[in-house]
């Protein structure tokens, strides 16, 4: 193992990919490196399989929707995740749609990546969490990585994948450091990982609030036993991982960022309350940001998200309840 920057195992995976199927190119708004994914990536394989583009989503979203019709593999590279938006239609009904309604006769390996995520006082338009619109499609893949390790493999088997996946990247992990194998690996998709066992209570968190649930889990070791889920994938959704850990603890927290209302938290604790309903012992719950546009504010924008103190308390009211 070796110590890497999240960002710099992102680089590694498109570098390896790259190297590997001359199938694969990037297209969109980071293509010169701009937060550190695509870096040296243009010098290295020139303008045809790196190419920068101008703030046109719709465009170069459809030009990489044809090419994976042709046979090639484009990541598309939307620089906000927010303006998905702008592609939309290229996104939902084109690239999820294509493989079914050609009745399998054409593949889809596309791969739509990007950075999303708070902290960074960039306001309502630059700061949303998208992961739970893109679930809702059928077609797409969902991926969420939270730890180093994770963003490279994941990314790789992403790139490899036939099917459309929505890779996203939490902007506040691109300088965490962490453990990473050297050489070439990859990380299946749909496959969760517990972060932390544990008997009291089931915390499913997604991206950074992985490491917000784990800093809250050593913190309590001695009082509460907290074990950590974290999903990876959020479609196609590894429930047998989060059932058996309920089984075992008997409560459910799930944190993420986005809004709680009809946000990812609410399928979970669906799955799990009709699925494992005799197995709870108290009612499932689900930290989440607010339901309202990200403030500029520094100090408005610090309470529209979870935190720390915010997992915490909830788990102790979950414990006491």
């Amino acid at each position: 193992m070796r110590e890497v920057v999240f960002v710099r195992a992102l680089n590694e995976a498109l570098t390896e990919e790259m190297q590997r199927d001359e199938n694969v190119f990037i297209v969109g708004e980071e293509g010169r490196g701009v937060f550190g994914v695509t870096r040296g990536l243009l010098k290295k394989f020139g303008p045809k399989r790196t190419r920068p583009t101008p703030i046109s989503e719709a465009a170069f979203t459809g030009l990489g929707v044809g090419a994976a019709m042709a046979g090639l593999r484009p990541v598309i590279e939307i620089m906000y995740l927010d303006f998905v938006t702008c592609c939309w239609d290229q996104i939902a009904n084109q690239a999820a749609k294509l493989r079914y309604m050609s009745g399998g006769q054409l593949r889809m390996p596309l791969v739509i990546r990007g950075q999303q995520g708070n902290l960074t006082r960039e306001a309502a338009q630059h700061s949303q969490q998208i992961e739970g619109w893109c679930a809702q499609i059928p077609g797409l893949k969902v991926v969420m990585p939270a730890m180093v390790e994770d963003a490279k493999g994941l990314l790789k088997s992403a790139i490899r994948d036939d099917n459309p996946v929505v890779f996203v990247e939490h902007r506040g992990l691109y300088g965490k450091k962490g453990p990473m194998p050297r050489g070439e690996y990859t990380t299946p998709l749909g496959v969760a990982k517990v972060q932390r066992e544990g008997t009291d209570i089931t915390v499913v968190a997604t991206a950074v609030n992985v490491h917000r649930a784990l800093a809250v889990a050593e913190k309590l070791a001695d009082e509460i036993s907290v074990e950590v889920v974290d999903p990876r994938t959020l479609v196609p959704l590894d429930t047998e991982t989060i059932l058996a850990s309920v089984h075992k603890t008997g409560r459910l927290l799930v944190v993420h960022d986005a809004p709680v209302r009809l946000g990812f938290g609410a399928e979970v604790v669906r799955i799990v309350t009709e699925e494992a309903f005799d197995a709870l012992v108290a009612a499932p719950r689900v930290l989440g940001g607010a339901n309202l546009p990200m403030p500029f504010s520094a100090p408005l924008e610090d309470v529209c998200i979870p935190n720390e103190d915010d997992v915490e308390r909830t788990v102790r009211q979950m414990m006491e309840g």
